[in-house]
């Protein structure tokens, strides 16, 4: 709130000792003992603790430390004086009612200083206008206004020019100003490359912002985002720091590596408060809303930088208003879970997600919106699903059809029936550790992989095939602790055998997996929650879904999916009950010639068109009637099962992941007059035949 006569543009510099209580994670002020200023120009004393000086100029003001000593003993802190335009205080003080915004003297409660004190004590402080950061010439005359959307960052400490202080200033950053990044546009949306980025086997990683540097001079707890926004000195400060950190940690040349080893798919975690200033109204963040005013056209670049690359974007609102879990990821350090009880915070959240489908539905390279990151358990939360799903559809037309995706909040077989209850693109998330429980930590590595291998590959595949394979682990990681770790002989090996034995199952069981994280400070260190030091280490070298690279072409350059098919015809399926292939008895990568049982992908092609052939006879004679449109659904499922897998190989050599769904959208989409009621099993039946088929056909041609 502002001091009482305050009025906006006015600034007021203040130093109160912090006391033990906190309110809403800020400090109050509490009557202490007399203190004293200390500096080289001399020696400041008052009879209160809290000290104001008001001013009017416009101008953003710097800060410097200085030294307050309490006068009793053995009390000697180290403070900060702020200059900010909005202040941190959460309750009204009637000590605040004797000010006045016109004067300029220097305050205490008790004590009024001289205007030459006043001075003095600017003038030590470097708060006089000579020693202001010029603002640079960014083509706008005169003054900058406080709500112009592309306002300068400012210093976050300036300094007075004794580099060896800086040096040793752990808040101190260097002066950025970015420029000005202007509207953030998206291709025109493509359905048919949409449906690629979105239906396919997905590859992922997280863009998160994994450090702790964010937090050094952040305020509170300094645990989560709000103690960053609400700390290194102002809000002006804090945008500084966030937008240099989110222009600099991930760039152009992230994504275009990730795309060089495979990875199709980033999940990009965002909070509420990323949106937008107004998005944080009404909630903690509202006193640093200005934090955020440049923070949503960040969010697009990001978006864009991945669809120059060929990636997919899965956003994920990892935090929303009033906390769907107490953590600090959501974005809060109270450990408060507010959502699921609060009317206001429910209206604020389908607010947001309203927005982004709004705005996202359309981007071919969304694959889709993540509604709520690891929510309690709560006994609503289906409830809450419900109606966020029935809003974010009401949207568009095309956020109909755009993927939804749901956290669990840790309970599989619910959600999964949750899921598998439904006829729309809604798909599970699940997040798999091995490193918070006590048993984790007693169990051996070797263990942990023998049970993902077995019991969690079965329950996730029982998962997956009664919900379309609409079932995803979109966290994972290869941490193990020490303890984990300490009675294997070869740590490393074990490690290895670990995290690719887990992305080898998810793989397989769902329809991708998502490594946590991208890139974190000291990464090079840490493959346990570190993607880029993890890669050839823990994990593979690369991740395409066919084992190589490819040089196909880029989506952007891909014609219509249509266009596409043109061409392409799946083999012929008249009977060829001796038909051979040169590549009948070739394995292939992952045939298994150990089990013979399982045959390689051309002799099972043979195989499939014999009894394609065959299957009408044999129907004619329990069902005369529906032998032709038997024929036809059968014949149209194999046909497009292999057309859809050639055609996925051709953007960035993917394969179709959410195969379930995509054959209930085809179906949906065909309509009855090409899949007749009754036999959709066919269909359903065949277009996988002919999708392995058709895949295999895909493989062969790379080796």
């Amino acid at each position: 709130m502002f001091l009482a006569g305050y009025q906006e543009g006015d600034y007021c510099i203040t130093y109160a000792e912090p006391e033990d209580g906190d309110y809403d994670g800020h400090k109050g002020i509490e009557p202490r003992p007399p203190v004293t200023f200390e500096h080289s120009a001399g020696t400041i004393t008052g009879e209160s603790p809290v000290f104001y000086a008001v001013f009017d100029t416009p101008r953003v003001l710097s800060y410097r430390e200085f030294r307050v000593v309490l006068q009793r003993p053995v009390l000697t802190v180290t403070a900060r004086l702020l200059s900010i335009s909005l202040l941190f205080f959460v309750r009204p003080d009637p000590r605040f009612d004797i000010l006045d915004p016109t004067i300029t003297s220097f305050y205490s409660p008790n004590m009024q200083l001289t205007s030459g004190n006043f001075t003095a004590l600017l003038q030590t402080l470097g708060l006089t206008q000579g020693l202001f950061k010029p603002i640079p010439d960014l083509g706008v005359q005169g003054q900058v206004a406080s709500g112009y959307p592309h306002s300068p960052a400012v210093p976050i400490r300036v300094s007075s020019g004794d580099s060896a202080q800086t040096d040793n200033d752990p808040c101190y950053r260097e002066p950025y100003y970015p420029a000005p990044l202007g509207e953030q546009t998206f291709p025109p949306f493509d359905p048919a490359k949409a449906s690629v980025y979105r239906y396919r086997q997905q590859q992922f990683v997280h863009e998160a912002w994994m450090t702790p540097s964010l937090f050094t001079c952040a305020s509170g707890d300094q645990i989560s985002e709000l103690d960053i926004a609400y700390g290194w000195g102002s809000t002006t400060a804090a945008r500084a720091v966030l937008e240099r950190h989110w222009d600099t940690f991930i760039q152009n040349s992230d994504f275009q590596y990730l795309a060089s080893i495979g990875i199709n798919t980033v999940r990009l975690p965002i909070g509420y408060w990323s949106l937008g200033p107004d998005f944080c109204q009404g909630t903690p963040y509202a006193n640093v809303a200005d934090v955020y005013q440049n923070s949503w056209p960040r969010v697009l670049r990001t978006i864009n930088m991945a669809e120059a690359a060929g990636i997919g974007v899965l956003v994920d609102l990892h935090g929303a208003p009033g906390s769907q879990n107490g953590q600090q990821h959501s974005g809060i350090s109270d450990g408060n879970t507010g959502l699921f009880d609060d009317p206001t915070y429910i209206n604020q959240t389908m607010a947001v997600l309203t927005f982004l489908t709004e705005q996202l539905a359309d981007v071919s390279n969304v694959v889709g919106i993540q509604i709520l990151n690891e929510p309690q358990n709560v006994p609503s939360l289906e409830d809450f699903y419900t109606t966020a799903i029935n809003t974010m559809r009401q949207v568009s037309p095309e956020a109909a059809r755009l993927p939804l995706y749901i956290h669990d909040g840790f309970d599989l077989e619910r959600f999964s029936e949750y899921v598998a209850a439904r006829t729309d693109f809604v798909v599970q998330d699940h997040h798999s550790y091995f490193v918070f429980t006590p048993s984790d930590d007693s169990e051996p590595a070797s263990q942990h992989t023998s049970d993902i291998q077995n019991g969690i590959a079965a329950t996730l595949t029982s998962a997956s095939n009664q919900q379309r394979r609409n079932l995803v682990v979109d966290e994972f990681s290869c941490a193990l602790t020490d303890q984990s770790l300490q009675g294997e002989s070869d740590p490393g090996e074990t490690r290895r055998e670990f995290c690719t034995g887990q992305m080898q199952v998810y793989a397989n069981a769902t329809a991708g997996w998502s490594f946590w994280a991208y890139r974190k400070e000291q990464c090079e260190d840490d493959p346990g929650w570190c993607f880029t030091a993890a890669v050839g280490n823990a994990l593979p070298s690369t991740f395409f879904s066919y084992g190589i690279a490819t040089t196909s072409q880029e989506p952007s350059q891909l014609p219509d999916m249509s266009a596409l098919a043109e061409g392409m015809s799946p083999p012929s399926m008249s009977a060829q009950s001796t038909a051979q292939s040169p590549y009948d008895s070739t394995p292939y990568p992952g045939y298994d010639s150990a089990n013979p049982s399982v045959p390689p992908p051309f002799r099972r092609m043979i195989q499939s068109r014999q009894k394609l052939a065959r299957t009408p006879n044999n129907l004619n004679e329990r069902d005369e009637d529906n032998t032709g449109a038997i024929q036809q659904t059968m014949t149209r499922g194999y046909s497009d099962g292999f057309l859809t897998a050639k055609i996925f190989a051709l953007y960035g050599m993917s394969k179709l992941g959410f195969t379930g769904q995509y054959i209930v959208d085809s179906m949906a989409a065909l309509g009855p007059d090409v899949v007749h009621p009754g036999m959709e099993g066919y269909y359903h039946d065949w277009f996988t035949t002919g999708l392995a088929d058709g895949e295999a056909t895909v493989g062969a041609g790379l080796t």
